[in-house]
């Protein structure tokens, strides 16, 4: 299925063909060039629960303040480690995130690093790759705030002063109790919903705009959201709160905010539940149809690769006994796979044999055993 010129326009990256990664050599390369890797160094010194982020910069990782930890920029990508405690020990998490306006090479690279960083950990973390408003409930459960907002390296984006802000208009999404999301979306009049609230960004001032139909605790939080960006910036910012019903053409808030058309990025539907597997037992790599509408954790075994595809989600099972040549193409079919269904962006989690995922065991069928295999 082809995408519409403004997706392939806005997601470039999605073209890109990925490296072969999982060979033993391959391993062991990437350990050896990740310990050499001064990004990683903090993460080989801890022995607790923490979480690190860090941007793509010119082919380069660099990590991101702490003070800034859930705000992310669409022009780039990102790699984002959450070690939490499990069992006697320790697990390792790590997403790379993809803006819808990063480049092709920034997604590579973000790629690769997380493979080099999994190496560095042992081969102890389960991957997953995040793209831009299709983020996994795990991943944005790390941040009590998630923002994206446009600009990024390439576009010269820099840290300014109140001041010499430039103004942005802020979608404020409730994301369960005590989290929500900031999406900034096109500075027009025609981007504003009856039924939600939009957050105008002047630097020195932010409007907080409710809409007629939007919930009461919206509205609060949203309120909490206006203190927070406020102190951030040591109270050098004013605040007002605007309902819908109340607003006259004479005010500020509108006089900021022109009447021009608007790009509404279309959410996937949901798609059929199936399996499929990844094989080369009989010397040619295969793609094939396993199961389709349900998802049966007794349809998965160690032989091969599998592709689960929830829907919502895309699960790629490693087994224990795959052949070399499946475990090196898993990532590439999945991202292809993805490609030619409605759905190329929802996220996508690597599990290994000796590694578990929480959202894919909520993705089997009921009815079946708590094991993967059956």
């Amino acid at each position: 299925m082809a995408l519409s010129n403004t997706l392939s326009q806005e997601y470039s990256w999605q073209g890109t063909n990925l490296p072969l990664f999982g060979s033993d050599e391959d391993k062991r390369v990437k350990r050896e060039s990740g310990l050499q890797e001064e990004a990683w160094c903090s993460v080989l010194n801890t022995h607790c629960p923490r979480l690190f982020v860090w941007r793509v910069e010119k082919f380069k990782i660099r990590p991101v303040n702490e003070n800034d930890y859930g705000h992310f920029f669409n022009g780039d990508s990102y790699i984002v480690l959450n070690i939490c405690s499990k069992g006697r020990g320790l697990g390792y998490d790590v997403h790379f995130w993809v803006g819808s306006k990063s480049t092709p090479e920034e997604y590579t690279t973000a790629v690769y690093k997380t493979v080099e960083l999994d190496a560095v950990l042992d081969n102890q973390a389960v991957q997953h790759r995040e793209v831009e408003q299709y983020e996994s409930c795990l991943f944005k459960s790390y941040f009590s705030c998630f923002r994206i907002l446009n600009g990024g390296i390439d576009s010269g984006f820099r840290r300014t002063t109140p001041n010499e802000y430039q103004p942005r208009l802020l979608h404020f999404l409730q994301e369960g109790r005590g989290r929500f999301q900031v999406q900034e979306v096109d500075l027009s009049i025609n981007s504003l919903d009856s039924t939600d609230v939009f957050i105008l960004d002047l630097g020195s001032k932010l409007y907080q705009w409710n809409g007629s139909k939007s919930n009461k605790e919206k509205r609060y939080n949203a309120a909490r959201f206006l203190l927070q960006v406020s102190s951030e910036r040591n109270g050098r910012c004013k605040t007002a709160v605007l309902d819908e019903l109340f607003t006259n053409s004479g005010d500020e808030f509108l006089h900021y905010l022109p009447d021009k058309p608007v790009y509404r990025p279309k959410k996937h539907c949901e798609s059929t539940k199936c399996i499929y597997k990844l094989s080369d037992e009989d010397g040619n790599l295969s793609f094939d149809l396993v199961v389709k509408n349900h998802l049966p954790k007794r349809a998965v075994n160690e032989d091969e690769v599998f592709l689960i595809d929830a829907g919502y989600h895309l699960f790629v099972y490693i087994g224990s006994k795959c052949l070399l040549c499946e475990k090196q193409n898993a990532l590439s079919y999945a991202h292809h796979y993805l490609k030619s269904t409605k759905h190329p962006f929802i996220p996508v989690t690597v599990i290994g044999s000796n590694q578990s995922s929480d959202e894919l065991e909520r993705a089997w069928d009921r009815d079946r055993a708590s094991s993967y295999l059956q």
